[in-house]
């Protein structure tokens, strides 16, 4: 049967894929974000993961404000990118586990959350970053990849609760998955941050902690915040909370916290990065 092994959270922002494509990693602007990465990469060097289940929202490569599901997942071949005007380099395409990909939508379906099905998909940085921070330079097509997008761009966007829940309808899909396939899921966004209006910069350190505390302990404490309480406290983007609090339901209730690293601030964005060790 298939296993989860563990999740991981970092954030996706663009200027770090700028970075990646420049080797800006020494600078005093970079150096403590990048430094934070090494203790995850031995651990998946370690345990050596099948399958990449990436949880990201698109910020309009693949999806715009006129089409924007709820929840999209690929169920395709392999996932390309394409040029969205960061200055990020296209990069080969990663590939898919189509196999896995269609027993996980046949499973969330039965459990009654509704899927955009994507036989082709593009990815955006919110995808291809976190990808290329966990296995930097030295990417290989035996890391099979499943894109798990959900919005958090265009409102009504679905709740902390809604997506811990399927996190949950995740995990047990993959678990009943009957081939040996490891599984790591990462959880992409955040934390605090907003890039427009009269809050442009916000930044809430105080919160970004607690729910870095929260979600290895106790993430149903995370579940009562509403999406404008999330908004007030973590900034419009900090909703992309609710993208971690998914990749936690996937895992076991009690997990082991391997690696933790808080930077402040990249890019006008708190970036929290955690390594949870799946205790199922």
């Amino acid at each position: 049967m298939a296993k989860i092994v563990g999740g991981i959270t970092t954030s996706h922002i663009p200027a770090i894929g700028k970075a990646i494509a420049e080797k800006d990693f020494e600078s005093h602007y970079w150096k403590a974000f990048f430094d934070s990465y090494p203790p995850v990469r031995d651990w998946l060097d370690e345990v050596k993961p099948d399958v990449a289940v990436v949880i990201y929202n698109d910020h309009g490569l693949n999806f715009f404000l006129d089409a924007m599901p709820t929840f999209a997942i690929g169920a395709a071949e392999e996932y390309r990118n394409a040029d969205e005007g960061w200055g990020i380099p296209e990069i080969p395409p990663f590939p898919g586990d189509p196999k896995l990909s269609w027993h996980i939508i046949e499973s969330l379906m039965n459990d009654e959350f509704d899927l955009t099905t994507c036989q082709e998909m593009k990815v955006d940085h919110g995808f291809t970053v976190p990808m290329q921070l966990m296995w930097p330079e030295r990417w290989t097509p035996e890391v099979r990849t499943i894109p798990v997008c959900v919005n958090t761009v265009q409102h009504p966007v679905p709740s902390p609760k809604r997506c811990y829940d399927m996190g949950k309808a995740l995990g047990r899909a993959i678990r009943s998955y009957d081939e040996d396939t490891k599984v790591v899921i990462i959880g992409t966004g955040g934390l605090s941050h907003q890039l427009e209006g009269e809050r442009a910069g916000f930044l809430n350190q105080e919160f970004d902690e607690m729910c870095m505390k929260k979600i290895v302990d106790d993430p149903e404490a995370l579940l009562s915040y509403s999406i404008p309480d999330l908004v007030r406290l973590a900034g419009s983007q900090g909703v992309e909370l609710v993208l971690w609090l998914m990749m936690r339901g996937a895992l076991s209730d009690k997990v082991n916290l391997l690696h933790q690293k808080y930077t402040i601030p990249i890019s006008n964005t708190a970036a929290g990065l955690l390594l949870l060790e799946n205790l199922d």
